[in-house]
This record gives structure tokens, sequence and C-alpha cells, in this order.
């Protein structure tokens, strides 16, 4: 465990110190719903607001989401569309849709649970503004780590750590490696369908054309999940659906 920590902390250093520093303060808040079918299937949609020039003015949003396919407790696979906006002035600049596929590997040393998040993107643009289109690829791959403070498990009342590390790459035009993330926050487990989360986001963009940029993210965010064979309103109880 302590050898994953050094070379995931090592990463984000090894790369900030490839840049100069220039901060930028935006706000990044997203909402997700996951509803489970049962031990196999679920649905997941996720929506997202972010204000990346100026905090208080939201101009850029995402809607996506996919049906996962639980392989067993330990990986899954979901397949994923999504449209996305990007505004300048007031004025749409981009329209993006995506399609991707993703895997998901978690597993647990004590009380700390880890995923690997690895998704492979295909992405179309379309610019109003000049009525121009292109398309191109994107790879990502992002470890997370979460781990519950008052409690041996996460569940209702629990205060919990979370902090994730995410690079993105892709064919290079002109730079292969496009951006990295770097997060950390807590969260709080409100009952059986809902948790809270508020942390630090540090992004930083690549590009030799365009300069290299940093943006620093107050994030928020609230998720939703929904079990099929739960009966919420009698806590512990499940029910065998029709």
């Amino acid at each position: 465990m302590k050898r994953i920590v050094f070379w995931f902390v090592l990463l984000g250093i090894s790369v900030q110190a490839q840049t100069d520093f220039k901060p930028h303060v935006s706000n990044f808040n997203m909402t997700s719903f996951t509803y489970k079918y049962n031990k196999k299937w679920s649905a997941y949609i996720e929506a997202q607001a972010r204000s990346i020039e100026d905090f208080m003015l939201p101009n850029y949003y995402e809607v996506k989401g996919g049906p996962t396919y639980h392989i067993n407790k330990n990986n899954a696979v979901l397949i994923g569309v999504g449209k996305y906006g990007t505004y300048r002035d007031s004025d749409l600049y981009q329209n993006e849709i995506r399609i991707w596929l993703q895997y998901i590997y978690s597993h647990s040393i004590d009380k700390v649970k880890f995923d690997h998040r690895l998704r492979a993107e295909k992405r179309f643009y379309k610019y109003p503004q000049t009525d121009t289109k292109s398309n191109t690829e994107r790879y990502r791959y992002r470890l997370s780590a979460t781990m519950p403070l008052n409690g041996q498990k996460i569940e209702p009342g629990v205060v919990f750590v979370n902090a994730f590390e995410e690079i993105f790459v892709g064919p290079k035009d002109p730079d292969n490696f496009k951006r990295n993330r770097t997060y950390g926050g807590f969260g709080y487990q409100v009952n059986d369908w809902m948790n809270a989360n508020l942390g630090y986001m540090w992004q930083k963009e690549f590009s030799s054309v365009n300069g290299n940029k940093n943006y620093h993210f107050v994030y928020f965010g609230l998720n939703f999940t929904f079990d099929r064979l739960k009966d919420y309103s009698n806590p512990g109880t499940i029910h065998v659906a029709d």
C-alpha cells in the first residue's frame, strides 16, 4: 500500500514540476444517478456544470450515461454516450458528442478501497460559429482511493476521504499527453442512497500550441444510488421484485 501511495504522489509531483504554475479558480459541480437493476446490470447518468473562466458564470456542461455490466464484485464494464457544450462570451463555441468504453477494477486494502478506471473515448466536435466539424480519440486512466474516517465501511452517517489521480492521453495533434487531474476531498454518506462530496481539484492542460494552463476547481458532487431490490422504507429489508 505504501508503494502504491508513493508512486501515486510522485506522478502528481513530477507532472506539476514540468510546467509553470498559473493560478486560476473555477468551480466543478456534478450530480450522478445510479440505478441497480440486479446484481449484474445497472444504469448510470451524470450531469456536470463548470465555470472555467469565471467562478460565478458556468460556461461548460455535460450530460452522459450508459449501461454497466458487473462481471463480478471487482470488475465492471460500461458503454456510454454523452453531450458536451462549451461557451465563450456567452455564445456556444463547441458542441461535442462522445461515446466511450470503460472498464473498472476495484479492490480493498484494509479500510481503503481502490478503483482503477480505464476509458477509451471517441469524440465528435461541431463548431457553430465556423460551421466546421472534427473528431478525435482520447484515452484515460484514473486511480482513486476512498477511506472511511469514523467507521469500518461506507454506510449512513460515515465521513470519508477520497483522492484520485487521472491522466489523459491521445493521438498527437500535436501533443500525446493532454491533461492531468489531481483531486482530494471529503464526503458524507447521508443515507442508503445519497452521499455528498466537497474537495479541491487541480487540472493541468498541456498544449504546445496554446500553452499550458492550470485550473483550480472547487469541487462539489451529489451521488444518488437506487437499488431495485432494496426497500428503502424499511432499511435492511430486501424484497424480490417481479
